[in-house]
């Protein structure tokens, strides 16, 4: 009989497998007190480690000199979720580094005297309204930025990275939530962006980066935050989203980014996100599926007073309220002349409405890998055998914080020990899952942006 060789994707697969287990059957092994320390936060070493990054990093990162504000981003988001925050003068510091990233005609480049892109842009935008402060948040120049957006949008109903740069889903993401969380997000910005990010659905069930490409964690976040800031999440086929993310974390706890791909700790966040995401589109879903609407709220119907009936009760029926739903005309007497009044509360709405889907992942799973298997004595890696690194800190620290509140009604309830891997003192600062800024940041940011 013939020999059947392993592929070399099935080989790789099996030896991040065996590293994984290993790992699980050591730490199982130890008595219970030697076990419980495997799974504390190491959160004074990881600050350190963020916090001297940010002042220096060595010559092996001049090859990011094109990714400053992201490595901004990285740092000083992984810092919020842990709870800290910088002294005033890195502050200052960080807001006098991103001005001069800010380019003459709108937007940010990846350092001082590059061209705005759309990537950098977002990460700077989401680092000045980390760090919060109102000289922080008055240096964002949104009448130029807001121009600079519309010089990215494409014919096809999507935006370009960069002047002559790529169009797909990610840029689509990045302008829309800027845009968003900036208040100037309005119809000529939303134009067609709906119909791009659907053509990008896959038949798996995910989103590709563009047409006819291959469904993606990072993408499908990208598209299904944009479908619900543009508030058109209803045409995305949300079952068969579903049916692609919760398949997508393995055997090792943890997700992968793409079919028959390793697990990688970034998605704890990528696909974490879109979990926590469609938990809140339960109407929808049952819409989609057929379902009775038993559950009497929804995002789009809970917010404030202007979602209730004439008795004061909120919306049962599971109908949108008119306020809440459209894109309304300008605000008279409002010195922002971009904001369309509906679109732009969109964010807001979103993470005021109740968690009325239970999750869609084993978070209890997702913890124990990130704190067995990502995390470092300083920093946070993608699997065993790689090496720490900004990028994945950040985005493993996002997850760890999707999963931990992944079980609460509402997203200013702290969830319950039971809910936490490891003590309670492992419990990070909770997000925004469309925008991934630390929730607290975010509402200020709302309510700036809102009265200027």
């Amino acid at each position: 009989m013939e020999n059947i060789r392993a592929t070399k994707t099935q080989e790789d697969q099996w030896m991040v497998q065996n590293h994984v287990f290993r790992i699980y059957d050591l730490v199982f092994r130890l008595p219970p007190h030697a076990q419980s320390v495997n799974f504390e936060i190491r959160r004074d070493n990881h600050i350190e480690y963020l916090t001297k990054s940010l002042k220096q990093l060595g010559p092996n990162f001049t090859v990011l000199d094109a990714n400053r504000p992201w490595l901004c981003y990285w740092i000083i988001h992984s810092i919020a979720l842990l709870g800290d925050c910088l002294d005033d003068k890195l502050e200052n510091d960080v807001v006098d580094f991103l001005q001069r990233c800010q380019d003459l005609n709108g937007g940010y480049g990846g350092g001082p005297g590059q061209m705005p892109h759309l990537a950098t842009t977002y990460a700077a935008v989401n680092t000045l309204i980390t760090v919060g402060s109102q000289r922080s948040l008055s240096s964002i120049d949104r009448k130029k930025l807001y121009v600079f957006l519309l010089r990215m949008k494409d014919a096809s109903g999507g935006f370009r990275m960069h002047g002559g740069g790529e169009v797909d889903v990610r840029a689509c993401y990045t302008a829309i939530s800027v845009a968003s969380v900036l208040n100037i997000l309005d119809d000529r910005l939303i134009q067609n962006v709906g119909d791009y990010i659907v053509s990008c659905q896959t038949y798996e069930g995910g989103i590709a980066g563009e047409p006819g490409s291959e469904a993606h964690g990072g993408y499908t976040f990208c598209g299904l935050a944009a479908m619900v800031l543009i508030n058109e999440v209803n045409r995305l086929d949300l079952p068969g989203l579903i049916n692609w993310v919760v398949f997508r974390q393995g055997v090792e706890c943890g997700f992968q980014g793409r079919t028959n791909k390793l697990v990688d700790g970034c998605y704890s966040f990528w696909q974490g996100g879109v979990a926590a995401i469609i938990q809140r589109l339960h109407l929808l879903v049952n819409e989609q599926l057929g379902l009775p609407n038993t559950f009497k709220y929804d995002y789009r119907t809970e917010s404030d007073n202007d979602s209730s009936d004439s008795d004061g009760e909120p919306y049962s029926d599971g109908a949108a309220s008119p306020e809440n739903d459209v894109c309304q005309p300008m605000q008279e007497g409002k010195s922002n002349a971009f904001a369309a009044v509906g679109v732009n509360d969109n964010g807001y709405k979103f993470i005021k409405g109740p968690i009325s889907m239970a999750p869609l992942f084993n978070s209890m799973a997702l913890q124990q890998y990130i704190l067995l298997c990502s995390q470092e004595e300083a920093g946070f890696r993608d699997k065993p055998g790689k090496r720490r690194d900004h990028y994945h800190t950040c985005y493993v620290l996002s997850g760890l914080s999707i999963s931990q509140h992944s079980n609460t009604k509402e997203a200013d309830s702290p969830p319950l020990p039971r809910d936490i891997m490891g003590p309670y003192s492992n419990l990070l600062e909770p997000l925004h899952p469309l925008y991934n800024i630390v929730l607290d940041k975010y509402y200020e940011a709302h309510e700036f942006f809102a009265r200027s």
